[in-house]
């Protein structure tokens, strides 16, 4: 079976978690499953994000660590043990590895060509890939960076959107992924609207 879902105001990504949920609850299996998602906040309701889905297997401080692991920052060992787990993703979720050139690429890329199709991050570091090997099987393959005019509040901003693919993604993972996505793309608006200068804020729109 395959869930698409689709709408003029994306839905966030608690939202969409829930709906995984629900879809996986009717049917068992699914094979493909698209939507877009509203990642950034909400000027009126004070919401700073939307990508932060905190669960049991999932409290805000493994979000936390998982993702800061996944954009190549240094993270305490104490912290490591207490909150990796193959329950959480195992090696198949390990993005770290060249991230920080990873983000430079694109920053730079969006800077000199603002509408360039070429701001793509490849997770897999390998082009030949051993299926029994989890290293490999990374569950996040591609992620591709776009600007794009926006609005929040009634305010015209400039928004970075993504699109993302995933080779699977578990619903119970889904936060953990999520909220690594949603990091990625705030540190690739942050350095490109300080690369910028002259005041740019540039906003999370949709993935």
């Amino acid at each position: 079976m395959s869930a698409q879902t689709r709408s003029d105001q994306p839905p966030n990504c608690r939202d969409v978690w829930e709906n995984m949920n629900k879809v996986l609850s009717e049917n068992k299996f699914v094979r493909n499953y698209s939507c877009e998602i509203t990642m950034g906040g909400n000027k009126k309701d004070g919401t700073k994000n939307s990508y932060t889905v905190e669960t049991e297997l999932f409290p805000i401080e493994a979000l936390s660590v998982y993702s800061a692991y996944n954009l190549e920052d240094p993270i305490l060992d104490g912290d490591r043990s207490k909150y990796f787990s193959a329950h959480r993703g195992g090696s198949q979720g390990d993005y770290r590895e060249g991230m920080k050139s990873k983000i430079a690429n694109v920053v730079d890329c969006l800077h000199k060509f603002p509408s360039s199709k070429r701001a793509v991050i490849t997770i897999p570091n390998t082009s030949i890939p051993c299926h029994s090997t989890d290293g490999d099987a990374k569950c996040m393959r591609e992620i591709h960076f776009y600007l794009d005019k926006g609005e929040n509040a009634g305010e015209s901003v400039t928004v970075l959107n993504a699109t993302v693919w995933m080779r699977a993604q578990a619903a119970e993972i889904f936060p953990k992924n999520i909220h690594f996505v949603g990091s990625l793309m705030e540190r690739v608006a942050t350095n490109l609207s300080e690369k910028l200068g002259d005041g740019y804020d540039i906003k999370l729109g949709v993935l």
